[in-house]
């Protein structure tokens, strides 16, 4: 691991600000603590409160699981870096880093498994009922088995031990290539979801113009109003969504671009992560509000 760090000069970044690294690493674990205590509200209140026991919620509430445990493997991963990380075996290491790929990856893919429910749901035109838990129960695990996967990869091999040369800077011990992957398949996850809440828009659109062509005052009123306040919904949740993770995904395409030791921005990295990481905080406000 000395030797990882090293070569892509972490190892003397890591020395140069000791103390500053103490100081976010407070902030950052006040931060996750917030996350986490945010989180277990929402899995409370939805397992507590009959109504919520529908399968919209089944998937809300897996989005509070998974980011709730973002916030731990955050804390985990903090109080595990600094000087702590040199003790590691790579095997920790990878134990390390990948609970947060598998706890963020399980967020993302929880957000793209709603908008899937919200659009076959407008498409169907039906309230949630146990005809849907079936299918939810399919998005869930498939979101928990495809996060596990992505996130195990490194430990498995997939890493560039005895490469140092497709060494990532931001994380030394993993493969560019690996990056490079896990950033495609995040950035095709966003584009899903755009897709799915602007189809979502469109339908709700074109039902609002059919009751126009009725002439039916009130009924168009009440749809203009749903309209409208779900284009406010999407642009929020997509608005926040690449607040939060287009930085991310931006450093990890320099981090692969870049050659070893000639990108300053990216020993920066614990910045764009919590950014990331802050995501899983404002879900829960967002998917609560606007699950409407």
């Amino acid at each position: 691991i000395v030797r990882h760090y090293n070569y892509t000069g972490k190892l003397n970044v890591s020395h140069d600000k000791e103390s500053d690294v103490k100081l976010t690493t407070v902030v950052f674990i006040l931060i996750c603590c917030f996350i986490i205590l945010e989180n277990i509200f929402v899995l409370l209140t939805i397992w507590k409160t009959k109504k919520f026991h529908r399968p919209m919620y089944y998937f809300i509430g897996n989005l509070a699981l998974s980011d709730l445990l973002a916030g731990v493997a955050y804390i985990a991963n903090l109080l595990l870096s600094g000087a702590t990380t040199y003790k590691l075996t790579p095997a920790q290491w990878f134990l390390r880093e990948g609970s947060m790929f598998v706890a963020l990856s399980a967020s993302v893919f929880s957000l793209l498994a709603i908008a899937i429910e919200r659009y076959i749901t407008m498409l169907k035109m039906k309230l949630h009922n146990g005809s849907n838990s079936s299918r939810s129960f399919l998005l869930i695990s498939a979101c928990w088995v495809i996060s596990l996967i992505l996130g195990g990869l490194p430990i498995m091999g997939w890493n560039c031990i005895g490469s140092l040369s497709s060494c990532s800077t931001v994380l030394p011990l993993y493969h560019k290539h690996y990056i490079l992957f896990c950033t495609t398949v995040f950035t095709l996850l966003l584009l899903s979801i755009v897709i799915l809440y602007c189809r979502i828009y469109s339908l709700v659109r074109t039902r609002s113009r059919r009751l126009t062509f009725r002439k039916n005052i009130s009924k168009t009123s009440r749809s203009s109003e749903k309209s409208l306040a779900l284009l406010k919904t999407v642009i929020i949740v997509l608005s926040v969504f690449i607040a939060c993770w287009a930085p991310l995904f931006i450093l990890l395409l320099l981090d692969v671009g870049c050659k070893v030791k000639t990108c300053d921005i990216l020993y920066k990295a614990e910045y764009f992560l919590v950014l990331a990481v802050l995501n899983s905080g404002t879900n829960p406000i967002i998917y609560t509000l606007t699950n409407k």
